[in-house]
């Protein structure tokens, strides 16, 4: 049986845009800056304000004042998934721009770490979700629609950015192995279908609390919007990341968003994304194996937030040949995700989605000794509710 679309239109999506251009003397410059931080004795510790959100949590209201208007960035979680880790809930951040917030994937744990970093129903306006994986779309649906009773937003709707349909699914591996395949009719929905269906399976609550609560419509405060790619030759059966330029996603007052594909397959498509601000660029990997597209994209941004994992630990876990050679295609090691950042002359690389993330397996001072390898910039190892502030 289909399901019947119940969401509104989604916006026409974003069209191909140049870049953002970084000038060429604005390398050097961030050179000389870590040159003199180094020499002067300044560590990540003290050049960046690591606290949790408990030691400097703000409120609302002070999220929203002017004192409070710089750019920052919230890890709301940074554990890959899509099985739980102690200590790390699944991965989600958070561009919190002159009080606007962007999140950035959405997964398990979203809709609780976001009111725990002290961020409102009012202050989301827009979601970019890198690729469709569960681990990244948990929280999608349960933050939107536990919330929307309590939307007002400061911007006008929540807008939700996000892969459209691969087109087809992946040959099961290995080669002739027989897969069921779950509603045939339609086995590759993207973005806004996705929503559309898990409207419809919630409707009853949706229009029963709109009826007795005087709650909004939800379709007039969400909407979808599915990335449409420039033409490059890319699919779901490869290429799946060519080469290409960074193209436009979203603009507004505050931030501009642009996007190149990266390469983590089977799944496609999947996008790394960019923010420039006025106080400074933050670049969001996404899963990725290294890519060149994602070194482009980084380019002498301020922060370069990394997807990351440990595959020498992933070995001894027991993990079989089929999942270490998915991990090994589709995911950085932590030796090689320092040299990526120094190529792309980002001065703070943010380890993030953390593989395996338990805080019990592995200390940070391991993550950061390998992510330091062949790297001259500050190593953070991400952490649930760290804030850092961007272009400070």
């Amino acid at each position: 049986m289909s399901v019947e679309p119940c969401s509104t239109p989604a916006t026409p999506p974003s069209t191909p845009a140049t870049p953002p251009s970084t000038t060429a003397a604005a390398l050097p410059r961030r050179t000389v800056l870590r040159t003199v931080a180094a020499t002067s004795g300044l560590t990540a510790m003290a050049a960046l304000d690591l606290r949790p959100t408990a030691a400097r949590a703000a409120t609302p209201e002070a999220a929203t004042s002017p004192a409070s208007s710089r750019t920052e960035l919230v890890l709301l979680g940074t554990s890959g998934g899509p099985v739980p880790m102690p200590g790390r809930a699944g991965p989600a951040s958070v561009l919190l721009v002159d009080g606007h917030a962007y999140l950035v994937d959405c997964g398990a744990g979203t809709f609780g770490q976001y009111a725990a970093a002290g961020l409102t129903a009012a202050q989301l306006s827009a979601v970019f979700v890198t690729h469709l994986h569960s681990d990244h779309l948990a929280d999608l649906y349960p933050l939107l629609w536990l919330r929307f009773g309590g939307f007002q937003p400061l911007a006008g709707p929540v807008h939700v950015y996000g892969p459209g349909s691969a087109g087809a699914l992946p040959a099961a591996r290995p080669a002739g192995r027989k897969v069921a395949t779950v509603c045939p009719q339609a086995p590759a929905p993207g973005l806004t279908k996705l929503w559309a269906g898990q409207l419809a399976a919630t409707a009853y609550d949706v229009n029963v609390r709109m009826r007795s609560e005087g709650w909004p419509d939800i379709r007039s405060v969400v909407r979808t919007h599915d990335i449409r790619l420039p033409r490059t030759g890319a699919g779901p059966a490869g290429p799946m990341a060519p080469a290409m330029k960074p193209f436009e996603v979203m603009r507004d007052e505050r931030v501009r968003v642009t996007a190149v594909l990266v390469e983590h397959p089977p799944v496609f498509p999947s996008y790394a994304f960019r923010f420039d601000t006025a106080d400074g660029s933050v670049v969001f990997s996404g899963d990725t194996a290294p890519t060149g597209n994602l070194e482009l994209l980084a380019r002498g941004a301020d922060i370069l937030v990394h997807e990351v994992m440990d595959l020498p630990t992933l070995t001894l876990a027991g993990l079989s040949s089929g999942q270490l050679d998915h991990m090994r295609i589709s995911h950085t090691d932590a030796t090689e995700v320092g040299r990526i950042a120094e190529r792309a002359a980002c001065p703070v690389l943010v380890l993030n989605h953390l593989v395996p993330g338990s805080t019990q397996l592995i200390p940070d001072s391991t993550w950061q000794l390998k992510a330091a390898q062949g790297y001259s910039g500050q190593v953070v190892v991400g952490r649930d509710l760290l804030r850092l502030p961007v272009g400070a």
